[in-house]
């Protein structure tokens, strides 16, 4: 039996004309395999709602809130009233969406009465986690409607995680455990289960999320225990881009990377793919396709475990924000690394990596990646909280602070090509470079500089794609 995994994005979520595009691809995909696993996103732009009304619960503004509540449910409803579905199921959709804003307004209501200054991540994540259940309600119910068996799955039934919020990782032998319970025998008996991405719970049943992007977490972990043959991720991109086209006008397709390669645009920020989930393919060798909805008859971009590709390249370019820590003086680092590690765990849930570590005689320089998934407010908060823990300790903490902006470029063998490395440094020849690295898996290169020079060191590199022949045309 062949089965197929589709990831929907939120962006391919976002109106009732888009989500009748999605129908249509399940529809005939349906016909194609044998069976079908779909994981969903919430609709777009309502994960951001939900954490803002969360962060207004624990400012105790319950106007603002319930204000938010009400706007899902006229979106969500309006929705559904714009979707070919009779009566019957029309209102089974508008009573379930109910049930979950009031779900959802209830555990607002609890952070509203409580007494910490501070949202924690536990209650974050089970306000948060309406979106996904919204979202794949309505497509299973939608599915229904065109006489395929659609069932919604809430990812607190299959995907088991530890108890990290905010950003958990999956206990693959319990999720194993649910896996077999609970999915496989779906697909066996020819139900298309639409799994809620991005969230998952703890063995004690505590609601948990798996990061922002999480959803291509969920998908790659559930592809790899239902053995599937490949994994679509579906977006409104036309694949993997050579750098964020917001940024780079000139950005391209990339038609074909490798699963190192993949991985390494993933951790150096480019958004269209959650870092942690290319592991589980790789290991498993399941191939992985990057499709824009829209265009469903373009190939998009290929992830395999080869590229394709013979010569050494520039193939994409990214950026992603960093933490920047200076002390005039040399000598260990180990206690601030410590530090920083135990307070980003303790803030965010998260450990610290350290991309660049370097001294010389009368300084000492440490550079950290901040990853995406931390959303938006993250990396502010961690970098108060790291300013607070050294105010602790201003003998023994003597650095300063600042956000900088590591761009990566990304090829097959770029660190076995001196002369290609040279000619990227080459092209940032009049930008100040607070650090560099390569890494460790031979296919990057990591310059940190500031975020007033970041846009222009992302087009410089960019120009390299075309010149070393990743131009795709």
């Amino acid at each position: 039996m062949r089965t197929l995994a589709m990831k929907f994005g939120g962006a391919s979520l976002g109106t009732a004309s888009s989500l009748a595009q999605v129908l249509s691809i399940i529809l005939h995909e349906c016909k194609r395999w044998d069976q079908l696993l779909v994981v969903v996103s919430a609709l777009e732009g309502v994960t951001d709602m939900l954490l803002e009304a969360a962060q207004l619960a624990r400012l105790a503004n319950r106007r603002g809130y319930r204000r938010i509540a009400a706007t899902l449910r006229t979106r969500h409803l309006a929705m559904v009233e714009q979707l070919p579905f009779g009566a019957t199921a029309s209102n089974a959709l508008k009573a379930d969406i109910d049930q979950l804003l009031y779900e959802m307004l209830d555990h607002c209501q609890r952070v509203a009465d409580g007494q910490d200054d501070e949202l924690t991540p536990s209650m974050s994540d089970a306000i948060v986690s309406a979106g996904e259940r919204l979202s794949a309600r309505i497509i299973a119910a939608l599915l229904r409607q065109n006489d395929i068996c659609g069932i919604a799955v809430d990812g607190t039934d299959l995907i088991i995680t530890d108890d990290v919020h905010g950003n958990a990782n999956p206990v693959l032998s319990s999720t194993t455990r649910q896996v077999d319970d609970i999915l496989l025998p779906m697909l066996e008996r020819g139900i298309v289960p639409v799994v809620t991405g991005f969230i998952g719970a703890t063995e004690g049943g505590a609601t948990t999320t798996l990061g922002r992007g999480g959803t291509d977490y969920t998908a790659s972990v559930l592809s790899v225990m239902a053995d599937a043959a490949e994994l679509w991720i579906w977006t409104d991109v036309d694949g993997i881009m050579s750098a964020d086209p917001r940024s780079v006008d000139q950005a391209r397709v990339v038609p074909r990377l490798e699963y190192r390669e993949a991985a390494e645009l993933a951790y150096f920020g480019a958004r269209i793919l959650h870092a942690k989930m290319i592991a589980p393919l790789a290991e498993h060798a399941v191939p992985l396709r990057i499709k824009n909805v829209f265009k469903p008859q373009q190939t998009g971009t290929l992830v395999t475990n080869e590229s394709g590709d013979d010569y050494s390249a520039v193939k994409a370019v990214t950026s992603i924000q960093a933490l920047a820590l200076t002390r005039p003086s040399s000598g260990s680092m180990a206690g601030i690394t410590k530090m920083v590690g135990n307070t980003l765990f303790d803030t965010l849930g998260m450990r610290s990596e350290v991309m660049i570590a370097s001294q010389s005689a009368n300084s000492s320089f440490l550079c950290l990646v901040i990853p995406t998934s931390i959303g938006i407010d993250g990396v502010d908060r961690l970098q108060r909280a790291i300013k607070a823990k050294m105010a602790e300790y201003p003998e023994k903490m003597p650095w300063t602070i600042e956000t900088l902006t590591l761009v990566t470029a990304i090829g097959q063998a770029l660190n076995q090509s001196p002369r290609l490395l040279g000619a990227i440094l080459n092209s940032l020849d009049d930008l100040p470079i607070h650090g560099l690295a390569t890494g460790p898996s031979d296919c990057s290169i990591s310059v940190a500089v500031s975020q007033a020079d970041s846009r222009t060191a992302l087009s410089r590199i960019h120009a390299l794609t075309i010149k070393t022949g990743a131009d795709t045309g």
